[in-house]
């Protein structure tokens, strides 16, 4: 093995991450011009929305994209590109090789020194990423009027995330690098037979035991929400068996409302920020910028007759199918390349040393990113005809009007802005845009009635 083939390897990833990260800033660019240039509020929307509220929405999309870009040029380019150059993987390989034999432990287990790497690269990862999470909080959302969280809780957030992290992460990168070793030549089915029981339990589990440890979640109280969602559930076949309200008014005054669970056991989750008044019957202890805020009991049944739809179409079987199969090639790949040389040799360690999970980052994070981008892409396509579906649906239950309402309605106080660059829609939106949205129902409706 040449120094040039490793050289050749590092040339490419850092030309890799450069041109990918080249593409994502020009489209971003594009949209920032949108928010710059943009200055009416949509014809569709002039009786919905102020041109106060446009302004507002506009600013805080545009304040948002900048931020991006310069987290982008900061944290993707230049830092990473650093940091492959110099080789710091294999840096901070050598550090966990003697942290263990500090601690008197067998520096020579591949699975211990693979443990103690994820917890020193994640330490350094949180630190890094820090400034950016506290300005994005504490500043970006501060200033437009969406931060609800104190110093206090954004800390203790921080350190239950850190900490949840790392008892989930090590015992799987043990597991990982068990199964390589151990599993032969075709270790990656076995590989990826794992990943996906774990990715399965983990969705089970996560919003019983984990989600709990950050957000409050409590029954939504007897009423006529409570009994109109469960009689739309009952008249879809919906195994509800919880629902729960989330107070997601203590991190942030966005909204959002989701279903979990596998097989017959489903749960529905409403933010209190997606209740009119965050469904209290009395306003006063309301700020006034929070008074008048989120969907009626019709508009939040359209929105779960949305969720359902997803359900009911199969959406989410769908995307775990694609996602196995996804993975599966991902592995297999792996599975033939990771031996190759050069590629740790690149990244800045000895020739013969290959830690399994050093080959891992390095084949789906670069060997895999022009493969990676496309799929993300066609996902985005996908999920995007997936929430035209789940419209649809709702529509043919009879939430035409109340839908509408209500995506405009969250719009309005998300400030999302409802104007975008094509190329730049395109490109991000997993959700069509709430224009699109509308004309969509537009037609639907004009479809039922010439029908």
């Amino acid at each position: 093995m040449s120094s040039l083939d490793a050289d050749t390897v590092l040339l490419s990833i850092l030309f890799l991450v450069v041109i990918e990260n080249a593409l994502e800033i020009y489209i971003s660019l594009r949209q920032v011009k949108v928010y710059q240039t943009a200055l009416k509020v949509p014809a569709e929307l002039k009786s919905h929305m102020g041109e106060d509220t446009f302004h507002k929405a506009r600013k805080y999309g545009l304040d948002q994209e900048k931020f991006g870009i310069f987290k982008a040029v900061v944290m993707d380019v230049a830092l990473l590109c650093m940091e492959l150059y110099i080789g710091l993987i294999a840096v901070l390989w050598q550090l966990s090789v003697q942290v263990v034999d500090k601690l008197q432990w067998d520096s020579k287990n591949e699975i211990i020194v693979s443990c103690v790497f994820v917890l020193i690269s994640n330490v350094l990862s949180t630190f890094k990423g820090l400034p950016f999470k506290i300005y994005k909080i504490f500043v970006l959302e501060e200033t437009h009027g969406f931060n609800k969280q104190t110093a206090r809780f954004f800390a203790w957030d921080q350190l239950k995330g850190f900490l949840v992290t790392q008892v989930l992460m090590i015992p799987i990168t043990a597991a990982i690098i068990f199964i390589v070793q151990r599993g032969g030549d075709n270790f990656f089915i076995w590989l990826w037979i794992f990943t996906g029981v774990i990715s399965l339990v983990l969705l089970t589990l996560y919003p019983i035991f984990i989600a709990p440890l950050f957000d409050k979640y409590t029954p939504l109280e007897k009423g006529a929400l409570r009994q109109s969602i469960e009689d739309l559930a009952a008249s879809l076949k919906f195994p509800l068996t919880k629902l729960f309200v989330v107070e997601g008014s203590k991190r942030s005054s966005h909204s959002n409302a989701y279903f979990y669970g596998l097989w017959n056991s489903k749960r529905i989750v409403l933010f209190d920020t997606l209740l009119l008044n965050k469904g209290k019957p009395d306003d006063s202890e309301l700020s006034e910028e929070e008074k008048g805020k989120g969907c009626t009991d019709e508009e939040v049944l359209a929105v779960l007759g949305h969720e359902l739809g997803h359900w009911k179409l199969g959406h989410v079987t769908k995307n775990i199918i694609i996602m196995q199969v996804h993975l599966f090639l991902m592995f297999l790949v792996f599975g033939n390349v990771f031996k190759y040389p050069p590629f740790y040799v690149a990244m800045g360690f000895q020739p013969g040393t290959r830690p399994i999970l050093v080959g891992l980052l390095i084949v789906f994070t670069y060997v895999l990113a022009p493969y990676n981008a496309l799929m993300n892409f066609a996902m985005t396509i996908l999920s995007r005809r997936f929430e035209y579906q789940a419209d649809e649906f709702a529509f043919k239950l009879g939430f035409a009007e109340q839908l509408g309402q209500a995506l405009i309605k969250l719009n309005v106080d998300n400030l999302g802005f409802p104007v975008y660059d094509w190329l730049y829609s395109t490109w991000n939106h997993s959700h069509p845009t709430l224009l699109q949205r509308l004309n969509r129902l537009k037609e639907l409706k004009e479809e039922k009635k010439l029908n």
